[in-house]
């Protein structure tokens, strides 16, 4: 019997895992389960992903996507400098970003920091955690310096994370209140 050519079956077992993770965290995600779920066969979780790390890895790589993918796409973080007048802009921008990402799915949020925290236990997963870091801090320091972006980044994941945790809701207020003391306690370019 001949090999069915299936291209697109490694994004499908991505997708699978992921769906795995949400429904039964990252202690239910073995090669099994995720085959099961994807409709394929056992050996061909294990002949694209060698180990569940290789797999998490994937599967936080496509999380780390969504946010980022906002990022990109937003024009007002496109431009230049902030400079003064332009840090309640950012501010804004972000909050905004933040707020649209809350008003969606929740259980992808969760999904997504479930990964990203399980980088603490899992030490394969620390670089792609890192990637998630250092693409946003990139992005954000065009309009502000690194060392705020850093800032920046390190208070969207503290908001996110309290809300998550303690199963609040995102205060925008609040939150556009902090971005815009942190933008304006940087140097701008």
């Amino acid at each position: 019997m001949a090999r069915r050519y299936d291209p697109g079956r490694r994004a499908r077992i991505i997708d699978a895992a992921l769906r795995v993770i949400a429904a039964d965290g990252i202690d239910g995600l073995s090669h099994r389960t995720v085959a099961a779920e994807a409709d394929v066969p056992l050996g061909s979780t294990t002949y694209h992903f060698g180990s569940l790390d290789e797999l998490l890895v994937a599967a936080l790589r496509r999380c780390n996507e969504n946010f980022v993918q906002e990022l990109r796409g937003s024009e007002a973080l496109a431009g230049g400098a902030a400079g003064p007048a332009g840090s309640a802009g950012l501010a804004e921008e972000l909050t905004r970003l933040l707020g649209r990402w809350f008003a969606g799915e929740r259980g992808a949020i969760e999904l997504e920091y479930e990964l990203y925290l399980a980088a603490l236990r899992r030490p394969a997963l620390r670089p792609v955690a890192a990637e998630w870091t250092e693409e946003a801090v990139e992005l954000l320091s065009r309009r502000t310096d690194p060392e705020t972006a850093r800032a920046l980044v390190a208070l969207m994941d503290g908001v996110c994370l309290q809300v998550l945790l303690t199963g609040g809701t995102f205060d925008a207020p609040y939150t556009r209140e902090m971005l815009t003391r942190i933008v304006g306690c940087g140097s701008s370019r």
